[in-house]
Order: structure tokens, then sequence, then C-alpha cells
């Protein structure tokens, strides 16, 4: 049970419920740029009566740790301990840091990629270190892909230019 995350009911709807695996994941901040999408809080969200179905999508930093705790809920999905109603798109890898992944991370990192249906690599995005996301902001264009495949729209707040 330690290696489980929370489970909560989520009566409202979302077009995807971003599932931080772990603190400071980015599940916030990918919720604020896309449209009509909720933070999970960092634990499935279970879909009510009257709402049949919950899409969810994981969001983890590269970091070993970050990465550990992608492998758990991956694993904890892929073992059918859930609900019916909640189904997982995919995994969102948001990088730790600038520059290139070290090669023993990128090699977990395909591990895990292994286990769930899709896996998006976000890049790191400097000014949003010191600053959230700005609508002057040009998304990256591996932000503007996600949400197109999971066909979502972007936010005001971030701006397509």
């Amino acid at each position: 049970m330690a290696d489980r995350l929370p489970r909560r009911a989520a009566a409202w709807p979302a077009s995807v419920w971003w599932l931080g695996v772990h603190g400071g994941a980015g599940e916030s901040t990918l919720a604020t740029l896309a449209s009509g999408t909720r933070p999970a809080d960092h634990a499935w969200p279970l879909p009510s009566a009257n709402i049949t179905a919950h899409h969810v999508v994981l969001v983890a930093r590269t970091n070993y740790a970050g990465l550990t705790a992608a492998q758990r809920a991956a694993t904890e999905w892929a073992a059918k301990t859930l609900p019916q109603g909640v189904s997982l798109a995919g995994l969102v890898l948001i990088s730790d840091a600038p520059g290139r992944l070290p090669k023993p991370l990128r090699e977990f990192e395909q591990v895990i990629a292994g286990g769930v249906p899709r896996v998006w690599r976000l890049p790191w995005v400097e000014g949003w270190r010191l600053a959230p996301p700005s609508p002057d902001d040009r998304l990256p264009k591996e932000f503007r892909q996600l949400f197109s495949d999971l066909s979502l729209t972007p936010s005001s707040t971030s701006a397509q230019n």
C-alpha cells in the first residue's frame, strides 16, 4: 500500500486529469496551460456515478526520484487495481534540468515507457524557473504537440504566437 498513490472521488469533469506522481512534478503548470484540464493533486481521480470516465496523464520529472515514482504509478495502473472509469492516456516526463538526460536515467525512462500507453517528453523551460508562464510566452513545440495529441486547447495563459 505504501507504493500506491491515494485515490479521491472527483465528481467534476475535466478533459484530462494531470496526475503528478510526486511533489513538484508539474501537474499544476500543465493544468494552467491547457483549458478544461485539472490537476489531480497527487491522487487518482475516481469518477462518480454521473461521470463515466476520467482520462488521466501521469506527470513526473526526469530525475531518479521522479522516474521511480512514475514507475510505481505505472505499475499500479498496469496491475488493474483502479476502478473502471480511470483511463490512462500516458506519461508526461518534464526535464528536471537543462541539457541532455544522463544515460542511466535515459535507460530507466525507456523501461518505464514500456509500461504505459504513451510517453511525452517536455523540455526544461528556464523562464518558468523564476516566474510562472506568461501570456506572452510561446509554448515550446513539445507542449503544443502534447496538447494536440490529447485534443486540448491551450489556455489564454499560453499564447501560441
